[in-house]
């Protein structure tokens, strides 16, 4: 997985599809599996004994369920609670973005000959790695930091001007568009969306568990052939 810099040279942006299942012969599968069962496998190791015990709902009362007729109000309660969570959460992955981009400076290293896709307690015990360790470390603090784990992605992207491949973080804010953090800032700087990268392309987005294959719309290869 190299880490590589930006291209000048403009492209032409593709919408894409990021949730389809891999084909059975896909040749990032065994690569991102073998990473997925050393995750689960340190994960497991490094978990609490024990948990605390779960807070059990009180439960709707009489009141909560007379809501009002018109839910759709922009300067409602809802509206506005909605609002706010949205900008909080940005404001929070940008910050995580930041901060990667900062620390990468000091604590990017790289595999050698050798590409090895380290897991997280790796990356921490080793006290850095290249953008694929780095990378651990915003998939993680997000959903360290109540992001859904249905919404962040660990993503492989390459640059088809020139085949270099890199790994970063998608937030699927959006579904169609999700936000980009690149740990070593070589691909992007801060928080863009997808859509603002037209030099990349995003292949594959997986997690500890799952793997899916990136293909374009249809309807996107009607009108780009």
């Amino acid at each position: 997985m190299g880490c590589t810099g930006l291209s000048a040279s403009p492209t032409v942006q593709v919408a894409s599809s990021y949730f389809e299942l891999p084909d059975p012969d896909d040749v990032w599968s065994p690569k991102i599996e073998g990473w997925q069962r050393r995750e689960r496998f340190d994960a497991e190791l490094l978990a609490p004994l024990e948990s605390g015990p779960a807070v059990e709902s009180a439960g709707w009362s009489e009141a909560n369920r007379q809501l009002p007729s018109d839910q759709r109000d922009e300067n409602g309660l809802r509206a506005k609670y909605f609002r706010f969570r949205s900008e909080r959460k940005r404001a929070l992955a940008s910050e995580v973005a930041e901060w990667i981009q900062a620390e990468a400076k000091q604590v990017y290293r790289e595999d050698g000959a050798v590409d090895h896709w380290a897991t997280f307690e790796e990356t921490l015990a080793r006290g850095g790695d290249d953008c694929d360790g780095l990378e651990l470390l915003v998939f993680h603090a997000l959903r360290d930091l109540g992001f859904a784990e249905t919404e962040v992605y660990r993503a492989i992207v390459v640059r088809p001007a020139d085949g270099q491949h890199h790994m970063v973080t998608l937030w699927f804010e959006d579904p169609s568009d999700p936000w980009v953090i690149d740990p070593t800032g070589a691909m992007t700087l801060g928080m863009p969306r997808m859509s603002d990268l037209p030099d990349w392309k995003p292949i594959k987005v997986f997690t500890d568990r799952l793997e899916y294959t990136v293909r374009p719309r249809p309807s996107d290869l009607a009108t780009n052939p």
